[in-house]
Order: C-alpha cells, then sequence, then structure tokens
C-alpha cells in the first residue's frame, strides 16, 4: 500500500506519528472537528471527531510487533465516558488479541460502542477513501499568488509570499507544494518553522491540499523518523541536524520567514540546500535588525496586506478605538523644550492605565457586540492570569482564561477549544497567540498591553481578522501606551483609506481616539515624525508646540 498509511512508514514513525495518521485517516473518512489530544492525562482518548451528528473517541496504539491486550479496550471505555462519547474506536497497525475482542464484545453488549480497527482493517479504509480531501476553492487573490511563487521559482528557484493574517499565507504555500509534487511526484519537501507547535499545525494544514498517496512527517525533538519521503514538516533545529546526515529536499518551504536572519540556524539550512528550490511565507516581513528577508528570498512575489485585505472584504472590517485619555498635558506643553527619546516620552507622557478600567471599558463594548468572544493581550504571564482573575469576578465571564507558555500543552489545547466551543467567553493572553493559531470567532480584541514590535502588534490585530459566517467585525480597545502603536494605527487608517479610493469599495472600518484633543495632538506629531512605527527606543524626536489642541 503506498501513501500516508504505508506499512512500513507506520512502524518506522512510532506511537505519535502512528495517531497523527490516523487522524488524517479520519479525514478523509468524513470525520469532522478532527482533534488531536494525545498525551499523558489524555484520559485514555488519543483523537476526539464527530461523525453524523455523534462524538467519537479514538484510542491508538502503535505496535512494533505482537497483539494489543483487552487492557486497551477498557482504557477506551473509560474514555467514552469521560469525553461523554457514544462512540469509540481502538486502532493499531498490527493486531489484536483473543482477550481484546471478547472484552469489546463484552462492552457492546452492556450498551458501548466500541469499534477495532486492525492493520488490515486500516489498509482496506485507506483503499476506500477518495484521494483528496476534497475541491478547494481559492480565492481569486490566491490562485494570483500561487502563480506568481511558481513562476519565481520557476525563474530563479527563490520566491517570498507576503499576506496578511486570515489572508491564507499557508493555504497558497499548500497549493505550490502540491503544483510542485504533481510535476515530481518522487521528490521530497521540507516544511520549516521555529516552534513545534507550528510545524504541527504546519502538517495538518498540508493533508488539505496533498492526494493520500504524498505521506507527510513531522520532525521535532521528539520525532526522529529515520525515513522521511513526502512532506517533511520540522522545526528548525531538526531540520539543520537531519541535513548534515544527508537529507536532500528539492523544494524548502519556510514559514514564518521573518524569523529567517543573515547569519545563525536559518543560514546554514538554505545554504545547505541552496540547490533546491526555496520560498518562504509571512504576515509580517520586518525584522528588528533591519535584515531584509528579500536578500535571501528575493522580491516578494506577491503582496497582500491587512489595509487591502479589508477594502477588497477579504478581512474583517475594524471599529478600532485607541485610549489615549491618560495623557499627562503637562508633559506635552513641555514636549517641544527637549529631545526626548521614544522611550523617555512614552515613559512620561501616557499615564498608566489601571486594569479595572480596561475591564469597565470592555464591559461597555460587550453589550454592543453579537455573541461577543474576546481575546485581552496583556504583558506578562503574571498580568495575563490576574487580568483573568479579575474578569471572572464578573458573573457574564465567570468562565475567563489565562492562556500562556508557562501552561502546558495539553492545558493550552484544552482552553482554546472551549474559546472555539463558546464554553470560555475571554481568553486572555501573553504572546502564545501571535503566530500559527486560529481563532476566527474572536470578535473582540483589547490591547492592554504595549508592544513595540511592529510585527507582533500586527499579528495580534490578526487574531480578529478572520472572516466567518455571521461576523463581519471586530472591535479592537486599544490602551495605548507607545507612539509607534499610534503611528501603526494611523497608519492603517491612512492606507485604507487610499486603497478604498482607489478601488472604489465601500469600507465601513473606523480608527478614532476616544479623546479627540489628544488624537489631533497624535497626528500632529505623527505628521511631523517620520517612521515613528518603526523607530528603537532610543530615537530622538523633537515636536512642534501644540498649546492649542487641548483648548
Amino acid at each position: 500500500m503506498d501513501g500516508f498509511l504505508d506499512p512500513l512508514l507506520l512502524r518506522d514513525g512510532g506511537p505519535h506519528q502512528f495517531v497523527r495518521q490516523i487522524e488524517r485517516l479520519l479525514w478523509h473518512q468524513g470525520f469532522t472537528d478532527v482533534t488531536n489530544v494525545d498525551g499523558s492525562g489524555d484520559g485514555g482518548g488519543d483523537i476526539l471527531a464527530g461523525y453524523r451528528g455523534r462524538d467519537w473517541v479514538v484510542q491508538c496504539k502503535w505496535k512494533a510487533r505482537g497483539a494489543v491486550p483487552a487492557q486497551a479496550v477498557d482504557e477506551t471505555a473509560a474514555a467514552c465516558d469521560l469525553y461523554r462519547a457514544p462512540r469509540a474506536a481502538v486502532v493499531t497497525n498490527t493486531r489484536f488479541s483473543a482477550d481484546a475482542m471478547r472484552r469489546a464484545e463484552r462492552l457492546n453488549a452492556l450498551g458501548y460502542r466500541i469499534h477495532l480497527w486492525s492493520g488490515g482493517d486500516i489498509a482496506a479504509l485507506f483503499k476506500e477513501v477518495p484521494s483528496t480531501l476534497g475541491t478547494l476553492t481559492l480565492r481569486e487573490y490566491q490562485r494570483e499568488a500561487v502563480q506568481k511563487v511558481l513562476a519565481d521559482l520557476d525563474e530563479t528557484g527563490r520566491a517570498l509570499l507576503i499576506l496578511a493574517t486570515g489572508l491564507g499565507k499557508t493555504v497558497v504555500g499548500g497549493e505550490v507544494i502540491a503544483d510542485h509534487l504533481r510535476h515530481h511526484p518522487s521528490d521530497k519537501v521540507l516544511v520549516v518553522a521555529h516552534t513545534k507547535d507550528l510545524v504541527q499545525q504546519l502538517e495538518r494544514a498540508m493533508w488539505r491540499h496533498l492526494p493520500k498517496s504524498v505521506p507527510t512527517r513531522l520532525l521535532t525533538g521528539d520525532e526522529r523518523p529515520d525515513h522521511l519521503p513526502g512532506v517533511t514538516c520540522a522545526t528548525l533545529g531538526s531540520a539543520v541536524r537531519v541535513s548534515r546526515l544527508g537529507y536532500s529536499p528539492s523544494l524548502v518551504m519556510v514559514d514564518e520567514a521573518h524569523h529567517v536572519a543573515e547569519g545563525g540556524q536559518y543560514d546554514e539550512l538554505l545554504r545547505t540546500h541552496h540547490k533546491a528550490l526555496q520560498f518562504g511565507v509571512t504576515a509580517t516581513p520586518w525584522r528588528g535588525d533591519e535584515y531584509d528577508i528579500s536578500a535571501r528570498f528575493g522580491k516578494a512575489s506577491h503582496t497582500l496586506g491587512i489595509e487591502q485585505g479589508m477594502a477588497r472584504g477579504y478581512l474583517a472590517q475594524v471599529d478600532y478605538r485607541l485610549f489615549v485619555d491618560n495623557i499627562d498635558w503637562e508633559v506635552v506643553r513641555t514636549a517641544s523644550q527637549h529631545s526626548y527619546s521614544l522611550a523617555e516620552l512614552n515613559a512620561t507622557l501616557f499615564l498608566p492605565h489601571r486594569d479595572e478600567a480596561v475591564r469597565d471599558e470592555l464591559a461597555d463594548a460587550w453589550g454592543k457586540v453579537i455573541e461577543p468572544r474576546a481575546i485581552v493581550f496583556c504583558r506578562t504571564v503574571e498580568h495575563a492570569e490576574r487580568m483573568a482573575d479579575l474578569l471572572r469576578r464578573a458573573p457574564r465571564w465567570s468562565g475567563a482564561l489565562a492562556v500562556h507558555a508557562a501552561l502546558n500543552k495539553r492545558e493550552r489545547l484544552r482552553r482554546l477549544l472551549d474559546f472555539r466551543a463558546g464554553r470560555v467567553p475571554i481568553l486572555t493572553a501573553v504572546d502564545i497567540l501571535n503566530e500559527g493559531v486560529d481563532v476566527p470567532d474572536v470578535n473582540i480584541l483589547c490591547f492592554a498591553r504595549v508592544t513595540h514590535s511592529r510585527r507582533i502588534f500586527v499579528q495580534q490585530l490578526g487574531r480578529g481578522l478572520r472572516l466567518r459566517e455571521g461576523k463581519d467585525r471586530v472591535l479592537v480597545l486599544d490602551f495605548v501606551s507607545d507612539l509607534r502603536r499610534v503611528a501603526a494605527a494611523l497608519r492603517i487608517k491612512r492606507v485604507l483609506a487610499e486603497e478604498v479610493e482607489e478601488l472604489g469599495e465601500h469600507v465601513t472600518s473606523i480608527i478614532s481616539f476616544t479623546d479627540q484633543a489628544a488624537g489631533n495632538l497624535m497626528e500632529e506629531w505623527i505628521r511631523d515624525a517620520a517612521d515613528v512605527e518603526t523607530a528603537y527606543d532610543e530615537s530622538r524626536l523633537q515636536f512642534p508646540s501644540t498649546e492649542s489642541l487641548r483648548e
């Protein structure tokens, strides 16, 4: 049997990769909401999924040899109770013992519905399922992006795609890979990113683009298969390691390509595979060290930013409210007399916002949004936990939770799933939601932190811009304390207006200041201070006298 369920690949991949291969099989079988919960504390359920209106729990038992014992059936019955799933399956790449089969029969007589799928069964299922996961309909700009990336790869061997969050950069990347493999089916493809969570998401994203004949592999510090056919999704360090050992892909895709620097491991990896076709994808091409990633991948093959996406109706419209009513006007009166650095000015100009003020504004906005779901971006883990605790004191937000890197992966996943299902109304977050996390239902974003990074700001804003049925707008509450952040919002306002004028589109996005006098001040200062948005802390700015703005 060729493809992602080839017996040799199943044996080589080990237990964790086996779970992912069965996860992919379930998608091909028509299961929905397939979620991998594999790991310690999973209660005997490795995969949760739905099929024809019923919840299923699936336990995967990889074995190098031998039969699966009856204990696995008992564990699956316990998982049915834990997850309240009326149907279940135990899946193995080998076979079941006679005791296991008898135990399943007895439990089914008691009302459970536990199916046993052996290696032979999954081989038969693999033959029956369709070759692909269905027809993928691309938007016009996505089709154009695919063709431009392919053309640049064909001409120069390098390409760069810049698409704002929510516009489908991974979709375009997947189609480029699929096109390459249609013409070169035996080639190896490497998809590389900087975190394990992100490469796991990338492997899943590739499934919708690839036929079942193309296997995918996960390569991380935890997953080290010896055989890497098809598409390998790898963390950077693991990709460098296997490349040193002789792994040689024909095509390399770098996700979140803004992490590529002039030196370091990305430099080593891409130089090692200099003969391979290489392309990078990112929503935010800017780097703090001012290195231009086009030096690595060439001039952008296709670019579509947040403003263009909103103007053309591909992203949600924005009601963006900048809370700048915390300005110390005494500082304003003396600003023109000093050569302030940005750090000095931000520290003295903006009075601190109290968490209670953020909560109160959020409460006011909550009743004005249909089916509100919010993310509050916080400064630190401690701040996220404190803010979640503060929000939980209100009955309407009793389920508010924090999500951050200090939580283990299982707990983070549980909280995200509860948020998507509507059981958690608000998440408070640090940087864990910046990259690679899809939360399309969020329709309120609250910035209770300051970020000096244009890239992080755009990534976090992008969390709320994805469209879904019933959602075409996102409310943003920005408790800003940094002139660079104001500059970023004003740039969006300016570019969006230019796009609307050029396209003649009807756009209802609004970017407004809660204090108009402060807004006038910000616009006056930022017009005269070039490149404020990307300036460093030590940058020194001269400001015009603005005494009249407060009047």
